[in-house]
């Protein structure tokens, strides 16, 4: 499965594509972040990022996107443009029918190091080393797409399993409450 992480900012967004094998096995397919100037007109900055969403989906054809999802920030500015960039890439990918998977940050530094509070010198290091890459990946929000990627990779099956079993459990409720349906009304006919 191939997917592609994105880890949304205005100022700076990082971009990471994920081959995802058998196991757990993982590889870089691309890596970098796309930076748009913050003297520029806001929707002027949005097209950028959209432009470049748009180019990379073309070229790496990635079955599936995955996005940080913001969560409370204390600079409501900084969140609002994280907000507004992430809804760029989710728009993009719903054009082409891809499935978009929002991720925390805890969730993602908990797949790629064990631990949710991680900082980010951790996640690089993880990154960089389960990806086999003789750099590590820079800025931050490189190494942050690439690790949404692993994670999204790692969680996917998890998620389908979990989703087949709550499918199968509304299943088996419904049929159950059939069954008391059709025993409560022949017992009501046996009454009579």
């Amino acid at each position: 499965m191939r997917v592609f992480g994105v880890d949304p900012g205005l100022t700076r967004c990082g971009f990471g594509v994920v081959d995802g094998g058998p196991g757990r096995t993982v590889r870089c397919v691309a890596v970098d972040v796309v930076r748009t100037p913050a003297d520029e007109d806001l929707s002027r900055r949005l097209l950028r990022l959209a432009d470049a969403v748009e180019v990379w989906l073309d070229r790496y054809q990635p079955e599936v996107v995955a996005v940080e999802r913001v969560f409370s920030q204390h600079n409501v500015r900084t969140a609002m443009g994280t907000a507004q960039a992430g809804g760029i890439v989710a728009l993009a990918a719903a054009r082409r029918d891809l499935p978009v998977m929002f991720h925390t940050p805890s969730e993602v530094k908990a797949a790629v190091t064990g631990s949710g509070r991680a900082d980010k010198a951790q996640v690089t290091a993880m990154v960089t080393k389960l990806l086999g890459l003789k750099v590590a990946p820079k800025p931050a929000d490189a190494a942050d797409a690439l690790a949404l990627a692993i994670c999204h990779l790692w969680r996917a099956p998890m998620r389908s399993r979990l989703e087949q079993a709550q499918a199968r459990a509304a299943e088996l409720a419904k049929a159950h409450r059939a069954r008391l349906a059709r025993a409560v009304a022949e017992t009501g006919r046996k009454a009579q």
